[in-house]
């Protein structure tokens, strides 16, 4: 019975890395797509490519989301931790379908949360508020600025650059910073599967505390994440390639370096599962925001802001939902 669960936790866990990939495939290229420096599929084949690559490139994060709860051993943990998956696979399917560039990271998170939460197991809350929910805050808010500033700087430096000329180069330039958005998406994202994994595997005795991300788990995280990235989410690229702002090369170079800039310093120097989707949103807004601050179309972003708010405590009540009728089926099937 307990092996049966393991390998639904595991299924469960790739199926969440899909709705990851093409839930944040717009993430790595909205902005390259909708200033036309790349096509759609030549974009998407990038970033999935590049995705792939970035899982294999540390153990950082996924470390740190294997850290954020302590369901225990034995079926009734595995059954928190699939519970938790399922809390946040919904959650990232309704945003989906709203179009709506929310968290997946904090949906895990809260999924995972709100499964321990509701079956009194324990929540490790110094990690969830010191490595979560404090980077949930700050990232953004770095990312914006540090938009605002490059933009500053690029507009100095290219202030007497012919128009044609200079976005014809930043085009090109954006196929680099594109592809460096993807690998840290890779970096980030696909390693918070794989901590949910070894967070499976721990609770069935099949790993101990410390011991490395066994090579097939990455393997298949980074595999599942690509897959689901090159399937698209035309929805939510809508959303933040020109619903926001509409961009220029220029300032799309400047949103992908400062977004994949953040993301690679809080995966190695802070170990924190930062929110791709947030990062590169608010350096969005931040490089659009020296155009004039009416620029930027605050309505939109007013509606994004409303669903990382509830991400949290929305992924974690319908972890909780999912805890509860799985524990009851549990109840009836012995």
């Amino acid at each position: 019975m307990e092996i049966a669960i393991i390998v639904a936790v595991v299924v469960v866990a790739l199926v969440f890395d899909y709705t990851n990939g093409f839930h944040d495939a717009a993430n790595a290229i909205a902005t390259s797509v909708s200033t036309r420096a790349l096509t759609p599929r030549v974009a998407l084949a990038m970033a999935a490519v590049m995705n792939f690559v970035g899982a294999f490139l540390g153990q950082e994060v996924a470390t740190t989301v294997s850290d954020t709860i302590d369901p225990g051993t034995g079926s009734h943990a595995l059954v928190i931790v699939m519970s938790g998956l399922l809390g946040a696979i919904t959650w990232n399917l309704i945003t989906w379908y709203y179009g709506l560039p929310s968290s997946s990271s904090h949906a895990l998170i809260g999924g995972l949360v709100g499964a321990a939460v509701a079956a009194g197991a324990t929540a490790n809350w110094s990690v969830v508020i010191e490595k979560v929910v404090i980077p949930m805050f700050l990232s953004p808010v770095v990312a914006f600025g540090l938009g605002f500033g490059l933009m500053l700087l690029i507009m100095w430096l290219f202030r007497r650059a012919n128009p044609g000329k200079a976005n014809r180069g930043f085009r090109m330039a954006q196929t680099v910073s594109a592809a460096a958005m993807a690998l840290g998406h890779g970096l980030q994202d696909a390693q918070k599967t794989m901590g949910v994994i070894f967070l499976a595997l721990l609770s069935g005795g099949y790993v101990a505390k410390g011991d490395p991300l066994p090579l097939w788990v990455i393997a298949c995280a980074a595999g599942a994440i690509s897959l689901g990235t090159y399937s698209g989410g035309w929805r939510i690229m809508r959303t933040l390639g020109r619903r926001i702002i509409h961009l220029d090369p220029a300032r799309g170079f400047a949103a992908e370096s400062v977004a994949s800039s953040v993301l690679y310093t809080t995966a190695y120097v802070f170990e924190a599962p930062i929110s791709t989707t947030h990062t590169i949103t608010s350096a969005v807004m931040g490089v659009g925001a020296t155009k004039r601050v009416s620029a930027v179309r605050w309505g939109v972003a007013r509606s994004i802001l409303t669903a990382w708010v509830l991400t949290f405590p929305a992924a974690g009540l319908a972890a909780a939902l999912c805890y509860w009728i799985s524990h009851l089926l549990l109840e009836v099937i012995l």
